[in-house]
């Protein structure tokens, strides 16, 4: 009877995703957003921290950023990689991980070793390039060690449009320019890429480009007001890793985050700050 039991749970164990990625203290964006990304579209979401942010509103609310110590980042990512990981012998095996802000070159470095060792079949990269506030020399070292170290390592790649033009080296004011954009990101790193659009270019409609290679498609939607919502960029890249958990295609991943965002920011949570948050309940 035990037997029977164990496999009629096991049965209805959901997918496991992993988010390495930053805390941000309003939840609107970073792991509380993943984590409630993950909730919504029925994923048991883990999250391993790289750094604590919390904006300042005192200044102009740039952010106060606090590095987790190295170690405590590998211990966070060998205790989940033991616990859920091809090796685990659980029932889900964690092989899909959500990148986002690492914030640092040494942090970059411990996480690209766990990213070589930990078998992941899917690795989501939301680029956080920079940091609002951060000190400019370091925010460009930061930038350049996540192009060499983090994106040869990407299955999947989720750049606004700042990031698009950072990665492809092009610039980016319309819809064909960010098509152009999408391509030379794949070229680049291999990887299906997303490249947003969103609010930064002009016209009625929110639009993102998808490229995996073969397939180039359009996904638009109309815009929900003209400014961008917090965590809107972090719960797209952990929309598709949760859809890449459950075992969908890249594109069909893309085409329901998609879906997903714009309902959340139709339903966003507006806060004493100058920003709103996007509503990861909003498709319900």
């Amino acid at each position: 009877m035990t037997s029977v039991i164990s496999k009629d749970l096991h049965a209805s164990v959901p997918a496991v995703a992993l988010t390495i990625a930053g805390s941000e203290a309003t939840g609107g964006a970073g792991a509380q957003a993943d984590l409630k990304t993950f909730q919504e579209l029925g994923v048991f979401g883990i999250a391993n921290l790289t750094c604590i942010v919390s904006f300042d509103p005192k200044n102009e609310w740039n952010h106060r950023f606090v590095p987790v110590d190295q170690d405590v980042i590998a211990h966070q990512i060998e205790a989940t990689t033991a616990a859920y990981g091809a090796a685990s012998g659980a029932p889900s095996v964690l092989d899909t991980v959500k990148i986002g802000m690492l914030g640092s070159p040494a942090t970059i470095s411990t996480v690209t070793s766990a990213l070589n060792s930990g078998a992941f079949s899917n690795v989501v990269l939301d680029p956080v390039l920079i940091c609002k506030g951060q000190e400019p020399g370091h925010a460009l070292d930061t930038d350049q060690a996540l192009k060499a170290q983090i994106l040869p390592l990407a299955t999947f790649i989720t750049p606004n449009h700042f990031e698009a033009e950072s990665l492809s080296g092009l610039e980016i004011t319309d819809v064909a320019s960010l098509k152009v954009a999408a391509v030379r990101i794949h070229e680049l790193s291999g990887a299906a890429v997303l490249a947003k659009g969103g609010v930064r270019l002009a016209g009625p409609d929110a639009v993102d480009v998808y490229y995996d290679g073969e397939t180039l498609e359009v996904l638009s939607a109309p815009k929900v007001g003209e400014v961008a919502v917090s965590g809107a960029g972090c719960s797209l890249a952990a929309a598709v890793t949760a859809e890449l958990a459950k075992g969908a295609t890249p594109l069909e991943a893309a085409r329901t985050a998609k879906d997903f965002v714009t309902a959340g920011i139709r339903n966003r949570v507006a806060s004493g700050a100058p920003f709103d948050a996007l509503w990861q309940g909003g498709p319900r």
